[in-house]
């Protein structure tokens, strides 16, 4: 298991879905930073929240689709 994080740059705080490592992660990754373009939002995948605090704090989103309408809307 791993996360997939979008923290905007300059701000506290970020999002969070808890997901897999492999192709349907990195295709969905890409096409989500497609979509919002270069526009100071961060994608990450990590291992441990508690390891990365400088995303802290953390909101857990309970699926893709919610955390991609989130991240759309940062």
């Amino acid at each position: 298991m791993c996360y997939l994080v979008a923290k905007k740059f300059e701000e506290n705080g970020c999002i969070a879905v808890k997901t897999r490592h492999g192709k349907a992660l990195a295709d969905f990754a890409e096409n989500l930073q497609q979509q919002i373009g270069h526009n100071g939002i961060q994608l990450v995948t990590i291992s441990r929240p508690s390891a990365y605090g400088e995303y802290e704090p953390y909101e857990i989103i309970g699926s893709k689709e919610e955390f991609q309408e989130r991240v759309l809307k940062m």
